[in-house]
C-alpha cells in the first residue's frame, strides 16, 4: 500500500510513519517527489495495518498498490526517474548513450574505443570483464585486469564505466571498479546476484531475460529496489522467438509499454537485438523514435577481428554516423543528446582517433 503524505509534511511525521510500517513488520520505501512524499510499505498482511496508519499525523491518504511490482509502480511514483553518473544521465528528457566493446580485450583497444565513443557524444563507456558465454572454451574475458583497463580509461575520459556481474560473490570486486554495475539477460531471474547488486547502492541495468516477459522483469528490479537502491535502469535487449534472420527479435513496443507503467528509466540494446551491425543504426533511431530513455551500443576498433560479438559491433565511423542519426531523432521527439567534443563534427572527432578503422 502507498500512504500518502499531506503536503508540508515534517520530516518527524514522515519519520514516524516510517517507524509505525516496520512495526508492522512491512518494508518503508520513502519516495520524496517535488509536491509530497509518499511512503510504499511492502510486505504480507499490508491491507489490516491500512486505518490504523490512516490516521497517523501528516497522512493524507492511504491506498493499496494494484500492481505486483510495488516499488517500480507509476502508483507509488509518479514521477520519472532519472539516474545520473558522472556525465551520464538516464531518465526524463535525457538520453543516454553507453557505448564500447563487448569483450575488454587490451588496454589500447579499449582506451581508443573510449576515446572514440567520447568524441562521438557517449556519455557512459561499456565493457565486459567477466563474460557470460554459451561455450566454456570461448573467451571468457580478462576479469580483474579487466576492470584495471575500464578503470584508467575511465581516468582518461571521464566517462563512467558500466559492466556486467555474473554472480553474488563478484558484487564486491567489480563495484570496486565499475560505476554501474549490469545484470544480464542471463541473470535477470538471479534473485541472490540482484539482492547483493541492490545492497551494493550501485546503480544497476538490469537486462531483460531471453524468454522474460515484461511483468518479470519489474518484479526482477522489484529485488533490486527492495534493497533500496533506487537507481535501476531497465534495459531491452530481444528475446528468443521463432524468427532467425535476427540474433533475437527486439520488440520496441516494450518501451511505451514499460513507460506506461513504472517511473524507471527504459534503455534498449540494439547491438543484441538484432545480432547484425548493419541493423543497429535503424533499430536504435526507432527505440528513441518509441521513447527510450537511453542506448547500450557494442562499438569496437576492428569489428572482424574482435574475440566476441564482432559481427554485431560498430566501427567508430559506423557509431559516428548512428550517433548524429539518433541525435536527429531526438531532437524531434523532446529528448537531449551529449553533443559531439567541442563541438565537431562526427566525422572530424572520427579523424582525431589514432587507431586504424576497417569497416564490416
Amino acid at each position: 500500500m502507498i500512504i500518502v503524505m499531506k503536503r508540508g509534511a515534517t520530516a518527524e511525521q514522515i519519520q514516524h510513519v516510517i517507524e509505525r510500517v516496520e512495526e508492522f513488520g512491512l518494508k518503508a520505501h520513502p519516495i520524496y517527489g517535488t509536491e509530497r512524499t509518499v511512503v510504499a510499505a511492502v510486505g504480507d498482511k499490508r491491507d489490516e495495518h491500512r486505518h490504523s496508519l490512516a490516521i497517523a499525523p501528516g497522512v493524507a491518504e492511504v491506498v493499496p498498490i494494484l500492481a505486483p511490482y510495488k516499488v517500480a509502480s507509476l502508483e507509488v511514483k509518479p514521477e520519472r526517474t532519472v539516474v545520473r553518473v558522472g556525465p551520464l544521465s538516464v531518465g526524463n528528457c535525457d538520453l543516454g548513450v553507453i557505448a564500447g566493446p563487448c569483450a575488454v580485450e587490451n588496454y589500447d583497444q579499449t582506451l581508443a574505443t573510449a576515446r572514440a565513443v567520447k568524441a562521438a557524444g557517449a556519455t557512459g563507456l561499456r565493457g565486459g570483464a567477466y563474460k557470460p558465454r554459451t561455450s566454456p572454451y570461448s573467451f571468457q574475458g580478462l576479469k580483474e585486469e579487466g576492470l584495471r583497463i575500464l578503470a584508467a580509461a575511465r581516468e582518461e575520459t571521464g566517462l563512467p564505466v558500466v559492466t556486467e556481474v555474473l554472480a553474488a560473490s563478484d558484487v564486491p570486486l567489480v563495484a570496486k571498479y565499475a560505476d554501474v554495475l549490469q545484470i544480464g539477460a542471463r541473470n535477470m531471474q538471479n534473485y541472490r546476484l540482484l539482492e547483493e547488486v541492490g545492497a551494493s547502492g550501485k546503480p544497476t541495468i538490469l537486462k531483460r531475460g531471453l524468454a522474460a516477459t515484461l511483468e518479470e522483469l519489474l518484479l526482477a528490479a522489484e529485488y533490486i529496489l527492495n534493497a533500496d537502491n533506487q537507481n535501476v535502469i531497465l534495459c531491452e535487449r530481444g528475446i528468443r522467438t521463432f524468427e532467425n534472420h535476427t540474433r533475437f527479435t527486439l520488440p520496441l513496443a516494450s518501451v511505451p509499454w514499460l513507460r506506461e507503467r513504472t517511473h524507471l528509466p527504459v534503455i534498449v540494446d540494439p547491438s543484441h537485438g538484432t545480432g547484425h551491425a548493419s541493423l543497429v543504426p535503424a533499430m536504435a533511431a526507432a527505440a528513441v523514435a518509441a521513447g527510450a530513455d537511453g542506448l547500450l551500443i557494442e562499438v569496437h576498433p576492428k569489428p572482424e577481428k574482435a574475440l566476441s560479438d564482432g559481427y554485431q559491433s560498430l566501427d567508430f565511423a559506423q557509431f559516428a554516423e548512428t550517433m548524429e542519426l539518433c541525435r536527429r531523432v531526438a531532437e524531434a521527439v523532446g529528448k537531449r543528446m551529449a553533443p559531439c567534443s567541442q563541438g565537431e563534427s562526427p566525422s572530424t572527432a572520427h579523424s582525431r582517433v589514432p587507431v586504424a578503422q576497417t569497416a564490416l
